[in-house]
């Protein structure tokens, strides 16, 4: 499946892919409904008036929900039945998740009706639209989901807007929607039969963390390299442990591209020629095993986005409408498929926490010749950053206590209906969190590494490694004396939020004709 690169795309029509999605959340991609789409959500949603008109038995179109799906709904009863829905199942607690995973969740759901298997009315898909537009995004607890009819409670929230109840946010804030479709001179959508089921269920509350996941955790992946690279270069680390040769006797793909990227981040370092005969046998596993942690996470990482791109693309409402004569109630709403994989990568997020706290820890050490104790010269008066390994310290064990997946509970919902459920709601939303705690880690590792990377001077490292601490340079200034070191922490995770360093080492890079296999990149980009 080619990747579109056109600053338009089209519902139902075109792949959607990680960068698209959020491309279209950022104002970067303009998302529309073509004649095509148009047409073939209008047939479908007629043989959902057809099976109506002629009183056939389908789940969800004429009866009851869950335990209930044997309640003979009437015809005239058909459009409350949607509307009931939608309010019963808005029981969603705790927080409003980011207006951000609100508008992907949005944009997602938009994706799958317009595929025309959902019964969907074009005025609804068209509100949806109108709402992704103008920025007028409904409020979401974070709270309520259990993954199994896909999301039912936070997508209940998502679409109480349609039919003018809940709350959105317009201008950065909070209003009842009547009020706002006041504003606009907009009347609330009517529901038609099977509206409200193909609305909730689904898994886009999931796949929206998971969205978010893939590109934080893509952003930690890059900088943990670069990072470690630097941190290296201060301790005086070997570059053995990433040959070429080595890393073909056990080729796992992440484990070889880490290694690629080490040794182009420390290649021509004079730093690495004035130790090559030093008397060192080997390395701590946290420098001689960065190929074999970091690869591992980044494997982790691979299998995430194949499967999202996978649930992005795909209808996962129910029941299915097919034809008249075929509309199946399946199971494409369960969670399970991304939910797993979802725990896997917040596990491979945490490792790359624990291995750069144990890089930090190291570097403070006073282990290598010329790195002083705390990286600071001047201890005793002066604690140097002894104190910010204790931070990464509790975030590192705050990650750990995150790590139970999610997926391996299961409580049985609705009478006995929903008997097994993922959980991936909570996958979703604590991986999420494990990597926003790595941020901050490899944020503190960033200023250790340029810590001890000073005191390599004047001897040069790779261009590629110069330019990055430059660049931290201009941002956060060297510590010869105590200070308020909680600044400092925020300027670095502000700078690795923004990829500025992938950014720029990538065109400086490509100015010198070094092959880094940046974000473009088929495999591990998004």
């Amino acid at each position: 499946m080619k990747t579109q690169k056109s600053t338009v795309f089209r519902y139902g029509e075109d792949y959607l892919t990680i960068s698209i999605a959020l491309g279209i959340a950022r104002g970067e991609i303009k998302g529309i409904l073509t004649a095509e789409t148009i047409s073939r959500v209008k047939a479908n949603q007629e043989i959902v008036k057809n099976i109506v008109r002629k009183k056939k038995v389908v789940y969800g179109i004429n009866t009851g929900f869950g335990p209930l799906c044997t309640s003979l709904i009437d015809q005239e009863e058909t459009k409350q039945l949607q509307y009931n829905l939608l309010m019963s199942h808005s029981v969603g607690v705790g927080n409003f998740i980011d207006k951000e995973i609100a508008k992907l969740m949005l944009i997602l759901k938009l994706h799958a009706l317009c595929k025309g298997y959902s019964g969907i009315a074009i005025e609804t898909a068209e509100r949806i639209l109108w709402h992704i537009e103008n920025d007028v995004i409904p409020c979401v607890p974070e709270q309520g989901s259990v993954g199994a009819s896909g999301d039912l409670a936070p997508l209940s929230h998502l679409f109480l807007p349609l039919i003018g109840m809940g709350k959105v946010i317009f201008e950065n804030e909070v209003f009842p929607t009547e009020s706002i479709l006041k504003k606009f001179d907009l009347k609330p959508v009517e529901l038609g039969p099977k509206e409200g089921l193909a609305l909730i269920n689904g898994t886009q509350f999931m796949a929206a963390h998971g969205v978010l996941l893939l590109e934080k955790m893509q952003n930690c992946l890059d900088h943990a390299d670069i990072i470690a690279a630097m941190n290296l270069e201060a301790m005086m680390g070997s570059v053995k442990p990433f040959d070429e040769e080595l890393h073909q006797l056990r080729p796992h793909s992440g484990g070889m591209y880490v290694a690629s990227r080490m040794r182009k981040l420390l290649w021509h370092s004079e730093i690495v020629e004035s130790h090559e005969k030093c008397g060192r046998v080997q390395d701590p596993y946290s420098l001689r095993c960065i190929p074999q942690v970091h690869g591992a996470s980044r494997n982790a990482w691979l299998h995430l986005k194949e499967t999202i791109l996978t649930e992005i693309n795909s209808v996962t409402d129910n029941p299915i409408v097919f034809s008249e004569e075929k509309t199946i109630s399946g199971g494409h709403f369960h969670g399970q498929p991304i939910a797993l994989p979802m725990d896997y990568a917040g596990l491979a997020a945490a490792e790359l926490g624990n291995i750069s706290d144990r890089r930090i820890y190291l570097s403070m050490m006073a282990s290598t010749p010329g790195l002083p104790k705390l990286l600071m010269e001047h201890t005793g008066l002066n604690s140097g950053f002894m104190i910010l390994q204790y931070s990464t310290a509790a975030l590192v064990s705050e990650n750990k206590s995150l790590c139970f997946p999610a997926s391996a509970d299961s409580i049985p919902t609705s009478l006995g209906q929903e008997d097994h459920v993922s959980m991936g709601s909570i996958s979703g939303r604590k991986s999420l969190k494990i990597v926003e705690n790595l941020e901050k880690i490899l944020a503190i590792e960033m200023l250790t590494a340029a810590q001890g990377f000073d005191f390599r001077k004047p001897l040069k490292s790779n261009i590629l490694l110069d330019e990055a601490h430059d660049l931290i340079r201009e941002h956060i200034t060297f510590a010869d004396t105590d200070r308020v070191f909680y600044t400092d922490i925020d300027k670095a995770i502000k700078l690795l939020q923004s990829k500025e360093i992938i950014h720029r080492l990538n065109a400086t890079a490509k100015k010198h004709r070094i092959d880094l296999k940046n974000e473009s990149d088929e495999v591990w980009g998004i």
